[in-house]
């Protein structure tokens, strides 16, 4: 896989916790990680989630990913690294 960008990202849900996790995707393209964090809560079930451009930034780039990250980055166009207050039991 080629280079990654990492987009750092906090989320507070709707019962106000705060969920921080990374955005992993193949463009460094903000906007979109934006959108791929939206998403992701979605998915969780956290769809009221508060997550802005401030809240969701570029940190850093990888020449590799792990391999449970690109076989997400395979699947549906983004990885998501799960930091501090992320449901373990979803993906």
């Amino acid at each position: 896989m080629p280079q990654v960008h990492v987009f750092d990202t906090y989320a507070r849900t709707q019962k106000g916790r705060i969920l921080h996790f990374d955005v992993v995707i193949p463009e460094k393209d903000p906007a979109l990680a934006l959108t791929h964090a939206k998403d992701w809560l979605a998915r969780i079930g956290e769809e009221g989630a508060t997550v802005s451009q401030e809240n969701c930034v570029y940190c850093h780039s990888e020449t590799t990913a792990p391999d449970f990250i690109a076989e997400q980055i395979a699947r549906r166009g983004y990885g998501i690294m799960k930091l501090e207050g992320c449901p373990r039991d979803v993906e």
